[in-house]
């Protein structure tokens, strides 16, 4: 499966000004929403990625993904996996568990993303979960941007990871692109502005 290619037919592989969600800049993005917007294209993908998690044996009860963007993601994880599936969301600012999910003591989690930069939402949802008494026993998503080390494609990870190394992140697909702080940017260093994607016509 060519993940690049998929993103491409879809134009959900842009190219650009961007800022990220971890406040980073970046020239490129891969925009999710363009590719899980076809649910035949969803359940595929998240069919082929459960079948590499079964590949690696990992035991686990159930899927959380962090909202907005993780969760078409992780839905059809869950389903392609019959697993239960639940998400966290942000309210003022911080990372919550609401809607009347509730978490067993001990319950396996895999938290599931679209796209992992640097995993920085995936680990507040990691935390939630384990401050309720669950225990995250790995991670997932249709998309690694090149920062964490992704278990079944071999990569290492670089300085900005955060994803803990001693559990896995399974993908689809790397997309090793650069990113910079805005004061590094080169874009921001030629005057131009940054687009968070989704907020226009991105």
């Amino acid at each position: 499966m060519n993940l690049e290619s998929i993103y491409k037919e879809c134009k959900a592989y842009l190219s650009g000004h961007f800022l990220l969600s971890s406040g980073k800049h970046s020239g490129f993005y891969l925009q999710s929403a363009k590719v899980l917007e076809n649910p035949q294209l969803a359940d595929k993908l998240c069919k082929e990625l459960s079948l590499v998690i079964e590949q690696y044996g990992l035991d686990f009860d159930s899927i959380c993904s962090p909202a907005l963007g993780g969760i078409l993601a992780g839905y059809e994880l869950a389903r392609a996996c019959k697993k239960r599936f639940i998400f966290t969301e942000r309210v003022n600012g911080k990372m919550t568990l609401r809607r009347g999910f509730e978490v067993k003591d001990k319950e396996k989690f895999i938290i599931c993303e679209d796209i992992i930069t640097t995993g920085g939402s995936a680990l507040e949802s990691a935390k939630v979960l384990e401050d309720l008494g669950a225990v995250v026993v790995g991670f997932a998503a249709l998309a690694n941007r090149g920062f964490c080390a992704v278990k079944n494609l071999n990569t290492n990870p670089k300085v900005n990871a955060k994803l803990p190394e001693n559990l896995p992140l399974f993908a689809l697909g790397n997309f090793d692109f650069e990113i910079y702080d805005e004061e590094h940017c080169p874009f921001c260093k030629e005057g131009s502005k940054a687009v968070k994607p989704g907020s226009r016509t991105n």
